[in-house]
């Protein structure tokens, strides 16, 4: 009888090379962009908007225009500056295991990742439900505020400054991320994992851009498009790295 979940192997299988596992790298690009907007706007939206603010500060009035305005909410230092963060955690967190007879584990790792991305998703269906679920977006007291007067610290007006200032918020704590890195950790390969985190971390992008084209106005707008896209992608990501744990205990 031929194995129906056989495709399930060549998604998280330890070892793997970066370019298998496509439909593990679009599930985290989509919960990327799924919670870009229901989540990354209120936390980091701020820092964007600040960061475009000042640009536009120090831009004579005479060369203002609707193609200066766009690219000053680009943002692409600060944007590869986080990247650059998820890329190294997700390699990081691989490599840790790679190599090493590691059993359950990457399955314990994928029921980790699923187990987040279904409390956020049902934490968007049912808000009253959130102060029991392990949404994790929290860390250790002086964690957050640690990050935030480093980056306060940074010459964000200089393409080195806003991209160390992506580098230090890409710490900032993040049930969401943390999902991610559970499952590109399953990887096992530090290629993999930071591939991994390079797709999640992509999805987020054009959210955060749209609130440095449009101010707070976008994260509303964008957030009545996918405030019913979101939960159901997020509770697909669940099932899915539940189906791929599944799997590797089977």
């Amino acid at each position: 009888m031929m194995n129906h979940f056989a495709w399930l192997d060549t998604l998280c299988s330890p070892g793997a090379l970066p370019s298998s596992g496509p439909a593990l790298l679009l599930a985290l690009l989509l919960a990327g962009a799924a919670g870009s907007v229901a989540h990354c706007a209120a936390m980091c939206g701020p820092f964007v908007l600040g960061q475009v603010s000042d640009r536009l500060a120090r831009i004579p009035a005479a060369r203002l225009c609707e193609g200066v305005r766009l690219s000053s909410a680009l943002l692409v230092p600060y944007h590869a500056g986080r990247l650059t963060t998820y890329a190294a955690l997700g390699a990081l967190a691989a490599a840790a295991g790679a190599g090493r007879p590691l059993g359950v584990l990457p399955a314990l790792l994928l029921l980790a990742g699923a187990l987040l991305f279904f409390s956020h998703g049902v934490a968007r269906l049912a808000p009253r439900l959130r102060p029991v679920l392990p949404v994790l977006d929290y860390a250790p007291p002086g964690w957050g505020r640690g990050v935030r007067r480093l980056a306060a610290r940074v010459d964000r007006s200089r393409f080195g400054g806003a991209f160390l200032l992506g580098v230090a918020l890409g710490f900032l704590p993040c049930g969401l991320l943390y999902a991610a890195i559970a499952a590109a950790a399953a990887t096992g390969s530090a290629a993999g994992g930071a591939l991994a985190m390079m797709a999640f971390g992509l999805g987020t992008v054009p959210g955060l851009v749209a609130v440095g084209v449009a101010g707070q106005a976008a994260g509303r707008v964008w957030h009545r498009g996918v405030i019913v896209a979101a939960p159901a992608v997020l509770l697909g990501n669940a099932v899915l790295l539940g189906a791929m744990a599944w799997q590797r205990l089977a």
